[in-house]
């Protein structure tokens, strides 16, 4: 079966992404994110708009990478700004790019599990999730420590998108083909991907990040917890914040009703978008 994912997947151009234009020398993993800000919020500015969200407010930045999208939600007016990434490897390139846009007094990285950081109770006027609601390995209790170091009527700020996207595993990297998961076993995709990107530069190092192994020694996608739309919901009407808004975006215009219906939003949805307040 690799053989013929491999094979299909020939006929998919790779969709841009940063571990290739890294490696490609055309921009780092921090410029990407920057740039990247405004679509990261766009979402959101339906319901409200930059100033509400930035201007004068101690903002955190969940999953925030090699900071790039943090360094761009602090040129927003922000008191102050700072991103939560798991891996500690990012925080030298997020502080440089911080010192590039002279955010330095701003900006700090903290390398932390985002179900339990190291800050006060009641500390940040806004928090973003911005793709990281999919990725962290216990997202109940990432919403209650978001509710903990959230101040009183302070807004999260949370997107994702579901699993069954079209790009939905996270493999785009090196997987072009659309919904490739839902034809493929994560078997499959697993020999799949390690073959594609094992003579890339960084190639033992992506295969670290996405993959790990279970004490039975079967290996799976660990960097994903193959959050649907289904669960999330599930997940928020259990959660302490109120729902001030909420939106499922469709992929495209002419999804529109079909993207409405139980079953098919699960592959038609691109984003979840919600806005919770405490």
């Amino acid at each position: 079966m690799r053989n013929l994912c491999m094979t299909v997947n020939k006929l998919f151009k790779l969709p841009l992404h940063p571990f290739n234009l890294n490696n490609e020398g055309k921009k780092t993993y921090a410029e990407w994110q920057y740039e990247k800000g405004i679509d990261t919020i766009k979402f959101y500015l339906k319901y409200t708009d930059v100033d509400k969200m930035f201007k004068d407010k101690d903002v955190l930045d969940i999953g925030c990478g090699a900071g790039g999208k943090t360094v761009f939600y602090g040129s927003k007016g922000v008191k102050s700004i700072t991103g939560v990434e798991i891996l500690g490897k990012y925080k030298n390139e997020a502080e440089k790019l911080a010192e590039k846009y002279n955010m330095s007094d701003k900006f700090q990285f903290v390398c932390a599990d985002a179900s339990k950081t190291p800050f006060d109770d009641e500390t940040f006027d806004t928090i973003i999730m911005n793709d990281a609601m999919e990725h962290v390995d216990e997202p109940e209790k990432v919403l209650e420590e978001c509710y903990r170091i959230l101040k009183k009527n302070g807004k999260l700020y949370l997107n994702f998108p579901p699993y069954n996207h079209p790009y939905g595993a996270h493999l785009s990297d090196a997987i072009g083909m659309p919904w490739v998961h839902v034809f493929f076993s994560e078997k499959t995709l697993i020999e799949t991907y390690k073959e594609l990107v094992k003579d890339l530069p960084d190639g033992k190092e992506r295969i670290e990040f996405r993959i790990s192994a279970k004490s039975d020694g079967t290996e799976y996608f660990s960097y994903i917890n193959k959050m649907t739309i289904k669960r999330a919901k599930k997940i928020l009407n259990n959660s302490r914040f109120k729902t001030v808004y909420y939106s499922e975006e469709p992929l495209r215009g002419i999804f529109k009703y079909p993207a409405k219906l139980p079953f098919f939003k699960e592959f038609l949805v691109k984003m979840v978008v919600c806005v919770l307040e405490k």
